[in-house]
């Protein structure tokens, strides 16, 4: 393993109210110097998401996202404006980053996430964060990250509604059990139209600014090891009634990445 990079003065002033958490403190502050995360869409969870882990001071972000601004996105996707509609979210994702926090290296993956590239596009980064809208996109990275070895926390929300969870199934729990899977969780997608698209139901706007908040919040854990991971726990938040739970889930013996019938089983 290579030795973490020490922090700047300017850093070291950058960062002070992290280190001066005793869960965090200078070491896990250089352990976030150290990482690398892929976040998955820039758009609603994906904007916070990514200000938030630029302003820790992870290392380097990959942002793969292939879409462009269009209006009715500024309802919530907070790293853009009016001037921004038609160009490229990646890109412009990129250039807040920089702008935010120049330490924080950045690569720009202006491309469509599909079976085919997503295990090129994750394959040089510590841990991924999947902010997609669709389950397609989903199951196609949790499945990337599965065969890759990344842990993954991966968010959705609704239109008053949302839920978080990380994955790392490639390890095993304490008492030998494998860690669940996406599949676990969720072994079928919904029927089409079963689940409608916030283009089609709406959102809330600040519902999608929290969830990638916590989303950033659950990268930062992994990444520097501190408290319970979410790690077999999904945490559901219902903003009608301003409800919140976690519920756990477990390894379905039947899920076809590493179920007993799976072919490296």
């Amino acid at each position: 393993m290579s030795p973490l990079p020490e922090l700047t003065p300017e850093e070291i002033e950058r960062y002070a109210r992290h280190i001066l958490l005793r869960d965090v403190g200078g070491p896990g502050q250089r352990k976030l110097k150290a990482a690398s995360v892929a976040v998955v869409g820039a758009g609603g969870l994906g904007a916070p998401l990514l200000l938030y882990l630029a302003a820790a001071g992870v290392g380097r972000l990959k942002i793969i996202d292939d879409d462009t601004v269009s209006l009715s996105n500024l309802q919530r996707q907070i790293l853009f404006a009016d001037e921004d509609v038609g160009a490229g979210k990646a890109g412009l994702a990129a250039a807040a980053i920089k702008k935010l926090n120049p330490n924080v290296a950045v690569t720009v993956e202006a491309v469509r996430l599909t079976q085919v590239n997503a295990r090129d596009l994750i394959e040089d980064c510590d841990i991924v964060a999947d902010g997609s809208d669709n389950f397609d996109t989903r199951y196609i990275v949790s499945d990337a990250c599965f065969h890759a070895k990344k842990p993954l926390v991966t968010a959705a929300v609704g239109q008053f509604d949302g839920s978080l969870t990380t994955l790392r199934p490639f390890e095993t729990a304490p008492d030998g059990t494998p860690n669940p899977t996406y599949r676990c969780l969720f072994p079928e997608k919904p029927p089409p139209g079963a689940v409608p698209t916030c283009a089609e139901a709406g959102v809330l706007g600040a519902l999608t600014g929290m969830v990638g908040a916590l989303m950033a919040l659950e990268v930062i854990r992994e990444i520097v090891g501190f408290g319970r991971s979410m790690v077999g726990r999904l945490a559901l938040f219902d903003l009608v009634n301003m409800r919140f739970e976690t519920l756990s889930y477990g390894w379905d013996e039947d899920n076809p990445l590493n179920g007993k019938g799976a072919p490296s089983a």
